[in-house]
């Protein structure tokens, strides 16, 4: 009897752990309805010029919005690029809308998008944060070596793993558990979460969902496993960037990508910020490091088109 119930718990376990045999159940293209936000400041930012060449892609994270790039967007476009930062669907409107919606759906919109704008401009960057960091890596995995290949990527706090003893990552116990619980609620305590008055050195300025989202997180967490898998795929120029007291996402995976990308061009850079009341994890945010950040980004950007010109 105590074999049968050790073993029933070792492939509970196994199951919560490794999920083997998980899929994406919703993988049909859907599109975000900004008319439904909850929030004017969750819509997506758009910001063109007639004749531009050059533009960036941005992408948001989980479960956060277009409103964390407000500093950002606008000293890119300054910059002379024009900004795209997409509300990805299921983001930013109603949490029983974003419970139905997967990371496959999530990304299959984003690469609408990408390819969309790869089409129409000479050069296209993108940069993202945390799960926008990882769908950043994700488009390099896709298109890197091929012909609609970004120019360069930029990555922030992004997660190539969520639990993972043997890297020295556990971002949350709570994560072996997910998969059972999944089974009898998308979500635990949902809701929508503007920016707090209190919140310190910008981050009022965050607005997103609350709660903990099962069935969301569930997606995400696998398809961390295939970003990790593919990270030798990555041959564009890659700039990391990671804060060593974030406390969303371990610092581990700023090592993880940095020791297993291919990158021709690999640049990286750990931050050390203040023990701010805040996490330090979407740094292009805090009103502290974010005109710095976003500059150190342009010239990365930048770099070879100001050399050219020099030459």
């Amino acid at each position: 009897m105590w074999i049968i119930i050790l073993l029933v718990i070792v492939l509970f376990l196994l199951w919560n752990i490794t999920l083997v045999g998980y899929k994406d159940r919703a993988v049909h293209p859907i599109e975000s309805d900004e008319s439904k936000v909850f929030d004017p400041k969750a819509r997506s930012i758009t910001i063109t010029n007639e004749g531009n060449t050059r533009a960036i892609l941005i992408v948001h994270g989980f479960p956060s919005t277009p409103s964390i790039y407000t500093y950002s967007s606008a000293v890119f476009a300054e910059a002379g690029l024009d900004v795209y930062v997409p509300l990805l669907p299921g983001f930013g409107t109603s949490p029983d809308e974003f419970v139905k919606t997967t990371f496959t759906q999530w990304f299959d919109s984003l690469c609408r998008t990408y390819e969309r704008l790869r089409g129409e401009y000479e050069t296209l960057y993108v940069l993202g944060t945390s799960m926008g960091g990882m769908m950043t890596l994700k488009i390099g995995e896709t298109y890197c070596n091929g012909p609609m290949a970004p120019d360069k990527l930029v990555s922030i706090a992004a997660p190539v793993v969520f639990n993972s003893p043997r890297d020295g990552i556990i971002t949350d116990w709570r994560q072996y558990f997910l998969r059972t619980l999944a089974l009898f609620t998308p979500a635990i305590k949902a809701g929508v979460k503007p920016g707090s008055a209190e919140g310190e050195d910008g981050s009022k300025d965050w607005c997103g969902y609350s709660g903990l989202f099962l069935r969301p997180g569930l997606s995400l967490v696998h398809a961390m496993r295939r970003v990790r898998k593919e990270l030798g795929l990555i041959t564009c120029p890659l700039f990391v960037i990671h804060d060593r007291g974030d406390r969303t996402v371990p610092f581990g995976n700023c090592e993880i990508i940095e020791a297993e990308h291919k990158s021709r061009d690999f640049r990286i850079l750990k931050t050390e910020m203040p023990p701010f009341n805040h996490t330090r994890h979407a740094l292009l945010m805090y009103h502290s490091v974010q005109k710095e950040l976003t500059e150190t980004i342009l010239a990365f950007l930048f770099e070879k088109e100001h050399t050219d010109d020099k030459a």
